[in-house]
């Protein structure tokens, strides 16, 4: 059973609150005039690997690891860097990786002292996997699917900036074909979807890309259909 929001949830906005709305449907007025992409950060996938030093060949070794960690997370196959042609494009990190940064390593005293977090374009991972047979498409609605509406809440947006990542990321899905932002509240955002298939295969889409996280895919909320959340 479906309920309402409770009465603290839709009371009146804040000044502040309504600020921030406001700034929210600007960002999307000038994403739409302007029709142009949005300088937005692509979604990530994150590895990482042991390195003694902050050297350059240390590192261009280390972004190969790194990356070599991906390709067995997303394929949930250990074995598969044995594959001649998947250890030649891990031994490209290089083109996939989008920034890296050094931490201490958590145990002290036993192996090398710090690591490398890498992240890598994950679009541009996925492409890869997907040449090489080890991935099927992301994002491609199927043959037979049947478009539906739904209508979703997004947290985690608190800037103007965050706001066009996700109205971006709507915009260029081939999942997606209308967003249309209803409500700006506190740091969510309530947005009908016209879908090219039906929400579980978007919802299913969006836990792959990883740009967004599904909360919960059949919220006990009236009118909300899914409640996703945006990632750091």
């Amino acid at each position: 059973m479906r309920v309402r929001l409770p009465e603290a949830d839709v009371r009146p906005l804040s000044l502040d609150r309504c600020r921030l709305a406001v700034v929210f449907m600007l960002a999307f007025a000038c994403v739409l005039a302007l029709a142009r992409p949005v300088r937005a950060g692509p979604p990530t996938y994150t590895g990482e690997a042991p390195v003694n030093t902050q050297s350059d060949d240390e590192r261009a070794e280390a972004l190969k690891t790194a990356l070599a960690s991906v390709v067995i997370d997303q394929t949930g196959d250990s074995g598969v860097l044995a594959r001649s042609d998947v250890a030649a494009a891990v031994a490209k990190a290089e083109r996939y990786v989008l920034q890296f940064r050094y931490k201490r390593a958590t145990v002290d005293g036993a192996g090398p002292p710090l690591v490398l977090v890498a992240e890598f374009d994950s679009a541009a991972v996925d492409d890869m996997l997907q040449k090489l047979g080890l991935k099927d498409a992301i994002g491609t609605a199927p043959l037979d699917a049947t478009p539906s509406e739904a209508t979703v809440w997004i947290s985690g947006i608190r800037s103007a900036e965050q706001y066009a990542r996700v109205i971006a990321y709507l915009g260029k899905s081939n999942l997606v074909r209308g967003a249309q932002p209803r409500e700006a509240r506190g740091d969510g955002l309530l947005v009908k979807l016209s879908l090219a298939t039906d929400l579980r295969h978007f919802l299913d889409a969006v836990g792959m890309e990883r740009m967004l996280t599904v909360v919960n895919a059949a919220p006990p909320v009236e009118g909300v259909d899914a409640t996703l959340a945006l990632g750091q």
